[in-house]
């Protein structure tokens, strides 16, 4: 599935949760077809993100709905902003309201931490990868909320890549056997996915350079220090992507960058990020 159609089953599932057999709060005294408005208030200082969800939402559940952002994704936002405009039915207004509030809070949360991430890594060659250390059912709006920050999606799931990591490589009998394994496997299927090794050690390293040229595209260097990362560049010597991975945070991140290593992933990015402030509030008139 696209985006959207995945963003569309997301919607659905979230509101049948929700809503249940009915929203019985607002069926017991708001008439259905009552017009109304509202306004997305932001309370907390950050990195907007969810306005294109929020319309796709609202859109969802009322076609004809009138929707106008005032500021778009990835927008420094400040509090007393106004983010968005919602015209619609009063029952879609507060039917969507906190599957809205849900998904943007969080957002905005996971991109203003990314955002924090990439400012380190300006002037520097390595890039910011997130992980699949997300939460269960919310992995799309969250990898689109470090997108939206200015990070960049590792993989999305277990089905668009092979990523060979330390429990694979032990199960197997060592990097050589999954390496040959994955690679016989990938070309089994219709369309060939690329394979990525976790390296603990040095060894490891020229194990991979041994064994997996044409067939690995990147080795990642897990839980390696800034000075063991030079000393594995150096054996790569730039024939395999590179990604330091395990540990890295906004006090190490550049001293990982400094390496020269291609990329960085961190879990961080969305676990460790907390929901920022916002509200959906009837304008009245």
């Amino acid at each position: 599935m696209n985006f959207d159609e995945s963003l569309h089953l997301l919607v659905t599932q979230a509101i049948q949760e929700d809503v249940g057999e009915g929203d019985h709060s607002t069926l017991s005294c708001i008439p259905p077809g009552q017009q109304g408005k509202a306004i997305l208030k932001i309370k907390e200082a950050g990195v907007l993100a969810g306005v294109a969800v929020a319309e796709k939402i609202f859109q969802q559940l009322e076609p004809g709905c009138r929707f106008k952002a005032f500021k778009q994704d990835g927008d420094p936002m400040l509090p007393g902003e106004i983010a968005f405009e919602i015209e619609a039915t009063v029952h879609t207004i507060l039917k969507g309201e906190r599957l809205v509030l849900n998904c943007m809070q969080r957002m905005c949360g996971i991109a203003t931490t990314t955002r924090t991430y990439t400012s380190k890594l300006k002037g520097y060659h390595t890039r910011l990868l997130d992980t699949r250390k997300t939460t269960p059912n919310f992995r799309l709006l969250e990898k689109e909320a470090v997108r939206i920050g200015g990070g960049i999606n590792h993989r999305f799931g277990l089905y668009d890549m092979i990523m060979l990591k330390d429990n694979h490589i032990d199960y197997c009998g060592g990097i050589d056997k999954a390496i040959q394994k994955a690679y016989a496997y990938t070309l089994s299927l219709p369309h060939p996915l690329p394979i990525e090794v976790e390296t603990r050690t040095t060894r490891d390293v020229q194990i991979v350079c041994a064994t997996g040229k044409g067939k690995v595209f990147r080795i990642m260097l897990d839980n390696f220090t800034p000075d063991q990362i030079r000393e594995a560049l150096e054996i790569i010597g730039g024939a395999f992507e590179t990604e330091a991975s395990g540990g890295i945070n906004l006090d190490t991140i550049e001293a990982y960058a400094a390496t020269g290593v291609d990329f960085v992933s961190v879990g961080g990015l969305i676990h460790q990020s907390r929901s920022l402030d916002l509200s959906l509030k009837a304008a009245l008139t």
